[in-house]
């Protein structure tokens, strides 16, 4: 049975279509025009706290040796994804370019010669028809796992994440047709590094403190993303993000929180400005004594242009952010150029095993120590 947003997207296709077959007729060069995605054209919506994209747009043209295989690239994915969704079937992003992936009969040239390729076009086609990924029926493969006091509804089945062991469950592309059973969750935990979760769930950190724990395993996925956002609009539940103190972690976060400039036309959907970083922090190291399991920034000193390089010019360009103005943020920027140093999740260790769940999280979510 096609659901109605099914109906809704193949018309959207259809209408590219209809547009690229009207400006044929009429002898017109094909073209398709899109939004443009670079940071030029993404703005930071400070009273909701989200990037945005901007209105700029660029024309891609059929009789154009710099745009034909692009375009070429953009119509044969098109076609495949109706295709895709009158069949009632969804297809990972690696399976589309495999399906696409083929000679052109007459010429040694493969229409897609790696998903380096495939990737940022179906990326155009959404923000071209303003169709997301998963409405074109294409997925990722998941990437995540979830612990905690909730019982979710997938398809039927009614699954315990509290009974899940260490493994948690797996969190897929597409997380909008879950359903939250019941919970007893107090707070989310979203957690950069996969170890740092095996830690807090041998600890039994979600059972004795009464939280959700999202691994995102490094930059979170689109439904790990997503996940996090509904956690937070449906439950009403505080959002806390656990990440590396260097520059990577801290842009992890603020990509739950504020979006990234790639996706930013999926900035609402996505991004959940209400979420606060409970740590590692640049203050941590004097707090908890951490001054002998700090490692070094990478690539201190100057590059052949004479600038800083590496995780000096991450820290350095992220203070240009206009997501990252507030005060404090500037603050702890600043320290971690001055101190040329970086704190990982897993240096609490130092003080013992059970130290980052017995006191250093439970102490910091109890005194609101967080940075906005």
């Amino acid at each position: 049975m096609e659901l109605e947003e099914d109906k809704e997207t193949i018309e959207k296709l259809e209408e590219l279509g209809r547009m690229v077959q009207n400006q044929i007729e009429e002898g017109e060069n094909p073209h398709i025009e899109k939004p443009v995605r670079s940071r030029s054209n993404v703005e930071y919506d400070e009273e909701e706290g989200v990037l945005t994209l901007g209105d700029s747009t660029s024309k891609r043209y059929f009789m154009n040796i710099g745009h034909a295989r692009k375009f070429m690239q953009t119509m044969l994915i098109a076609s495949k994804t109706k295709e895709l969704i009158q069949e009632g079937r969804t297809a990972s992003i690696r399976e589309l370019y495999y399906q696409l992936k083929h000679t052109i009969p007459g010429l040694d040239e493969n229409t897609l010669r790696d998903q380096d390729e495939s990737d940022p076009v179906i990326v155009d086609l959404e923000t071209t028809i303003n169709a997301l990924r998963e409405q074109l029926h294409l997925i990722t493969e998941r990437k995540g796992a979830l612990f905690g006091p909730i019982t979710i509804r997938d398809q039927g089945d009614e699954i315990n994440c509290l009974e899940l062991g260490k493994s948690g469950l797996g969190i897929p592309a597409i997380v909008d047709d879950y359903e939250f059973v019941e919970h007893d969750a107090d707070y989310v935990l979203v957690v950069e590094t996969g170890a740092m979760v095996n830690r807090l769930v041998e600890e039994d950190y979600h059972k004795e403190n009464d939280a959700i724990i999202v691994a995102t395993q490094g930059q979170p996925s689109r439904g790990i993303r997503r996940l996090v956002k509904l956690f937070q609009t449906r439950l009403d539940l505080p959002i806390y993000v656990f990440t590396d103190g260097d520059p990577w972690g801290y842009y992890i976060y603020s990509v739950l929180k504020a979006g990234s400039m790639n996706l930013a036309f999926e900035s609402s959907r996505l991004s959940t400005p209400e979420a606060n970083l409970v740590g590692m922090t640049m203050e941590d190291i004097n707090e908890y004594d951490l001054d002998n399991v700090t490692e070094q920034l990478k690539g201190k000193g100057p590059d052949t242009s004479g600038g800083p390089t590496k995780d000096f010019k991450r820290a350095l360009d992220m203070k240009d952010y206009d997501w990252f103005a507030d005060e404090r943020w500037q603050k702890q920027l600043q320290l971690m150029v001055d101190k040329g140093v970086r704190i990982e999740q897993q240096a609490l260790a130092s003080q013992s095993l059970e130290f980052v769940a017995n006191e250093y999280l439970p102490e910091k979510i109890e005194q609101g120590d967080f940075l906005p």
